[in-house]
This record gives structure tokens, C-alpha cells and sequence, in this order.
């Protein structure tokens, strides 16, 4: 047996044993997969397999049977709520604050500028996590420019110092979603307030993966979606998040019929509802957000202090699988090693990786990609399990020996912390 092998099968049998103790491993049977390995969650979940059933029935009886009567008798009306307190749990809230609805880049939308309005007269100014993803940056440009606010970007690292007299509010993604880094939440969100400022976070690539906790850290208002590790299918709804203590002062932007506080009165003058209602604005698409009920029974029992536990794992032992197997000089992780610096994706910077990725994908190994340099997988852990990231790390390998290494000065200079990417 030559060297190669020799590790390929510690490798192996270690991926074996740690898949054979993992308390997690049975909610596998869940969803709907097959032999590939899919390491982009972090973009598009799994679809839980019992979904497909539900819809059926939510279709041809709610729909096709009772038609205009489940309003009423399926529950329809009050599906953002309802979802909103399954959600809760996920991201550490009590029941009442998140209502579920519209896309995230609405609820970004609502949250800043009601942000705005609930700060202190004079605060002018809106602090934003420079390396968000793209459309929190070009949603609160528009907010600023509605509000009269003028726009700070900064690296997230910066904003607790950075926040004075003059903040409103800042703006921060709890994990940067090229590379994987897990912001301070508390640690910021503790710097505003004691600048009197608030704090907004977006959570689309938190929420599933690792505890957030809202309430015990005081954050006043967060979005987040949920068609990545809450698997609720593509476009499903996100969710909007309002602190209790703000609940009575938040003032919606887009102020719609779905949140008045008598919405079949069909009067001229609106008059906000009670509580994170006031988050709704229209007709909520009741197809979509009864898939997301559905796929969000796969949570059932489910801790996320475990989920986050076999997340470190799972990366942990990716990043090494990936050390072992890789020609030297190939790939470089931009992921933070310190546990409490990492989301749930490993991202690697690979001169190739256009090429190497669709050649992994071509082989079974689905991860995604972020130009023009960046390899991005997601580990899901209610899926993905020990065996996958081995198999995975060993198909890169196997790529970047068949993949011709770029020339000298390939690629781009301005690697993925340097700003937004397309």
C-alpha cells in the first residue's frame, strides 16, 4: 500500500467512525438526496422529504377544496406569525417578535429605515458592514438617501469603536458569506448601545447553523432568509425581527393593509397593528411560506447547540482532509480557524476555481462559487456528514492534479475580503 493510500484510508475509516457516533446523522433520512455530496446549503437547503406531500395537500385540498375558506380554516391569515414563533427558537427569540414574509431585501428595507426612525433626533448617520453582501449595501444607500442619513462603511471589525453621537444605527451580517467569518455579535451589538445607537444584523448565513441569540444579547432588529439552512425550497419568504421593547415605536416604511390594526376595515387612514404584525405589508405568498412550515418540522427536537457543535467538526475536519489531499500551494483558506470565528462554510481561494469547481460538481461534489477566486462549501449538519467532507476534500485533490495550475499573476489581487463580489 503506497503512502497515498495509506492516508485515504485513515482518512476514510476516521470520516466512518466519527459518521457512526454522530447523534445528528439520523436526521439525514429527512430529506430528499442522493449519492452527490452537496456542500452549498449555504445557498439553497436540502429539500426535507416530506414536503412534497404536504404541498400536495396544500394544493389540491386548501387551495383546489376549500379555496377562499382556508383563510380561515387552513390558517393562512396567521402563517407569518405562526412561522415566525417556529423560527424563534432557531435564533434565540422569545415567541412574538418575528413575523415571517416578503424577501430579505424588503425586510432589510424596513428594518433600516424603521431603525432610523426609532433612534434618537440628530443621529445622522447609518454604519454598514463594508464587505456585506451586496444588496444590504444597496438597500441602505436607499434608505439613506430616503432618511436624509449619510452612509459609513466600515470593516465589521471597526464599527464598535466607530459608533458615536452622530450613529443611528449600524448595519452588520452575522457571517460574511464569502468567507465564511462569524462576527461579534454580542461584543458589537453591546459597543452601539453603549453609543446609543441600535443594532440591525442580517442572519441569512447564521440562522440554522449556529446559536444567534437575540434576546440575551439585546440586538433590536435582524432579517434573516430562510431557504438556506432552514431549507424552506427557493424564494422561500424570510423573516423580520423586532425586539419587544421597540415593538410599540416601529414604524414600517412600507406600512400595508396586511399590517393595519383592522385590516378588513378597508379604511383610508392606516393605524399600525400591535406587536411584530406591524412587520407585514401585503398578501403573503401562502404557498412558499406553507412549504417553509413544512420543511421546518425537520427542526423537531433538534438542539442547535448540537447542530453547532458537528458544524466545527464538520469544518474542522474538512480543513484537514483538505491539507492532506491538495497539491501544496493550491488552494489557501480564507475561513478563520478560532471556532468563534467561523460560520458553518469553509472558503477557499483557488487561483482555478471557475474551472475546479465545475469539475467537482461534474464529479458529484457540489459546493458553488464566488469570483474569482473563491471555492465556498457550506456544511449543513442535519445532512452533510464526516464521510461527505472526506469524499469531498478528496475529489478536490483529485481536481487540482487534473486542473492545469494558473500562470504567475492569475486571478485577482483583491481577494475576498477586499469588498463586495458579484
Amino acid at each position: 500500500m503506497s503512502d497515498e493510500q495509506r492516508k485515504t484510508a485513515a482518512l476514510t475509516e476516521r470520516a466512518a467512525r466519527l459518521d457512526a457516533t454522530d447523534e445528528l446523522a439520523k436526521h439525514r433520512e429527512k430529506f430528499a438526496l442522493d449519492a452527490t455530496v452537496y456542500l452549498d446549503g449555504n445557498s439553497l437547503g436540502a429539500l426535507p422529504a416530506h414536503v412534497p406531500a404536504v404541498m400536495a395537500d396544500v394544493i389540491g385540498r386548501q387551495w383546489g377544496e376549500l379555496r377562499i375558506r382556508s383563510w380561515d380554516e387552513s390558517g393562512w391569515w396567521t402563517a407569518p406569525e405562526r412561522l415566525g414563533d417556529r423560527i424563534a427558537p432557531l435564533v434565540g427569540a422569545a415567541p412574538g417578535q418575528i413575523v415571517v414574509g416578503d424577501s430579505t431585501s424588503v425586510n432589510v428595507f424596513k428594518a433600516l429605515v424603521a431603525g432610523v426612525r426609532l433612534a434618537d433626533p440628530g443621529r445622522d448617520e447609518i454604519l454598514v458592514d463594508a464587505t456585506t453582501f451586496p444588496t444590504d449595501g444597496y438597500i441602505a444607500e436607499s434608505a439613506a438617501r430616503l432618511t436624509g442619513h449619510r452612509i459609513v462603511p466600515l470593516d465589521p471589525a471597526e464599527i464598535p469603536g466607530a459608533a458615536g453621537a452622530r450613529t443611528a444605527l449600524a448595519l452588520v451580517n452575522h457571517v460574511d458569506y464569502r468567507t465564511g467569518r462569524l462576527r461579534d455579535l454580542p461584543g458589537t451589538t453591546a459597543a452601539l448601545h453603549a453609543a446609543g445607537a441600535l443594532a440591525v444584523w442580517d442572519l441569512c448565513h447564521s440562522a440554522g447553523a449556529l446559536p444567534v441569540g437575540l434576546d440575551g444579547h439585546g440586538v433590536d432588529l435582524a432579517v434573516g432568509c430562510t431557504y438556506k439552512y432552514l431549507n424552506g425550497g427557493p424564494g422561500s419568504p424570510a423573516y423580520l425581527y423586532v425586539a419587544e421593547r421597540h415593538q410599540d415605536r416601529f414604524d414600517s416604511p412600507l406600512p400595508g393593509w396586511n399590517s393595519h390594526a383592522d385590516p378588513f376595515g378597508m379604511t383610508p387612514g392606516y393605524r399600525a397593528a400591535d406587536g411584530a404584525v406591524r412587520g407585514r405589508v401585503g398578501t403573503p405568498d401562502i404557498l412558499s411560506m406553507l412549504a417553509l412550515e413544512a420543511a421546518l418540522d425537520v427542526w423537531d427536537g433538534v438542539r442547535i447547540e448540537d447542530v453547532r457543535a458537528k458544524s466545527l467538526a464538520l469544518t474542522d475536519f474538512f480543513l484537514e482532509c483538505v491539507r492532506a489531499y491538495a497539491p501544496e500551494g493550491r488552494v489557501a483558506s480564507v475561513t478563520p480557524e478560532p471556532h468563534g470565528e467561523r460560520g458553518s462554510q469553509v472558503a477557499l481561494r483557488c487561483a482555478e476555481a471557475p474551472a475546479v469547481m465545475a469539475e467537482l460538481i461534474r464529479r458529484g461534489v457540489v459546493g458553488d462559487l464566488r469570483r474569482p477566486d473563491v471555492l465556498r462549501f457550506g456544511f449543513t449538519p442535519l445532512y452533510v456528514g464526516f464521510a461527505d467532507a472526506e469524499r469531498a476534500a478528496r475529489a478536490l485533490g483529485e481536481v487540482l492534479r487534473d486542473v492545469p495550475a494558473a500562470g504567475p499573476g492569475a486571478g485577482s489581487a483583491a481577494g475576498p475580503e477586499a469588498g463586495p463580489t458579484a
